[in-house]
């Protein structure tokens, strides 16, 4: 679907070629990307003149936790009424049955902290000594807390998250993409992650994080099931009433959960703007805005990275595919920025589209960097995890 690249008529356009289906009704969609797209420029009209420092969470954020401790409190009362119906009348009794119904609801419900993910290799400091220093020197420049747990997967990402009920601070490094980075990616990749520990980001605290899961669960456990073929007309009506009742309570509760994901999401892009916003100061504005291109190039990233590994090649010549493959197609990347602010846009995406982001960088006041990777410690740092990128390489060779 055509735009305008100077004024951009028609940019906010719903393209059902390009954009999965979110609701699965075509004038649903076109509606919910529209708003999408308006609310999306609106909250980018919002922040460019003004800091972005976190203030806490706002008005998002207390609906949230107000939502999550309810509904905390809501889990706790049925594992309870189950309990008090197990003791409450002599053993056998008809009341054993929901008493352990209920528990069992309590606990399919139960708040999740979440869990280190299996895929994540956990670097040893005592190995890495390169890496973790450079984490360290980053958490200091944006005034972070350091991750207890740094790892590396093989995916084309990065993220960071805190799990379990201690909370315990990780960051995770996809090698396809650590290895295709030159130092001031690098540096800004950190600085953008590390920065979800200090932005007031809603969608990771504490309190919120089972109020975005609990009532999808809910929903799920009442999505009626297949009706059976082989039953009577009596069991037919009967599960006929159940089926309907069941398909209007979860359809209840997927649309409380899809409201307040959508609440904590529109903060959580907030947050990704200031989380770009200490990227650029600790690796400069020019490296925040390289990474965010490279993030937008995955497609040919991932194909460059693959090519070189089938040709035996490490990071280094990962590096150098990337560079002369966003060089041959630097001419038209204004244009995928600006395709990218359509193609992302959505009520239930977890970031601003990628050209606002680079977009709201460019507005702002450039920045120099404060860390910087030289030529040698680049090459310390994919030292310290030739066996890793060879594991990574071998896998993506093999891959389709």
């Amino acid at each position: 679907m055509p735009w305008c690249p100077d004024c951009e008529w028609n940019l906010d356009g719903y393209d059902p070629q390009r954009q999965a289906p979110e609701f699965g009704w075509g004038r649903v969609d076109r509606r919910t990307h529209r708003i999408a797209a308006r609310l999306n420029r609106r909250q980018y009209a919002v922040l460019v003149d003004r800091p972005l420092a976190s203030t806490g969470p706002g008005t998002a954020g207390v609906v949230t936790a107000t939502v999550a401790l309810l509904l905390t409190v809501g889990v706790l009362a049925l594992a309870g009424l189950g309990c008090w119906l197990l003791v409450a009348y002599p053993f056998p009794n008809v009341a054993v049955l929901p008493g352990v119904a209920l528990i069992a609801l309590a606990v399919a419900l139960r708040p999740r902290l979440g869990r280190l993910d299996a895929e994540v290799e956990v670097l040893d400091r005592s190995q890495t000594p390169e890496l973790h220093a450079l984490v360290a020197e980053v958490a200091a420049a944006i005034g972070a807390p350091v991750p207890q747990v740094v790892g590396v997967d093989a995916s084309l990402t990065a993220y960071s998250t805190s799990v379990g009920l201690r909370r315990r601070r990780v960051l995770c490094l996809g090698l396809p993409l650590w290895g295709a980075l030159d130092g001031a990616q690098r540096v800004a990749l950190i600085g953008h992650e590390l920065a979800h520990f200090v932005n007031g980001d809603v969608r990771r605290l504490l309190l919120t994080r089972p109020a975005l899961t609990m009532l999808g669960d809910a929903a799920d456990l009442f999505r009626p099931v297949p009706a059976r073929r082989d039953v009577g007309l009596l069991e037919l009506l009967g599960e006929a009433v159940g089926r309907a009742v069941s398909w209007v309570l979860s359809r209840v509760l997927f649309g409380f959960h899809l409201l307040l994901v959508w609440t904590a999401l529109r903060d959580g892009q907030r947050a990704e703007y200031l989380a770009d916003e200490l990227a650029a100061r600790v690796a400069g504005t020019d490296g925040a805005r390289d990474l965010l291109d490279v993030l937008l190039s995955g497609d040919t990233v991932a194909r460059v990275v693959r090519q070189a590994s089938r040709a035996g090649d490490g990071p280094a010549a990962w590096r150098s595919a990337v560079a002369r493959a966003r060089t041959a197609t630097a001419w038209r990347m204004p244009l995928v920025r600006q395709l990218s602010v359509r193609d992302e846009a959505s009520l239930f995406a977890s970031h601003p589209p990628t050209g606002l982001r680079h977009r709201m960088l460019t507005a702002r006041a450039p920045q120099e960097p404060t860390v910087t990777l030289d030529g040698n410690r680049m090459e310390r740092l994919d030292a310290e995890l030739t066996r890793h990128f060879d594991r990574t390489a071998r896998t993506l060779a093999w891959s389709g």
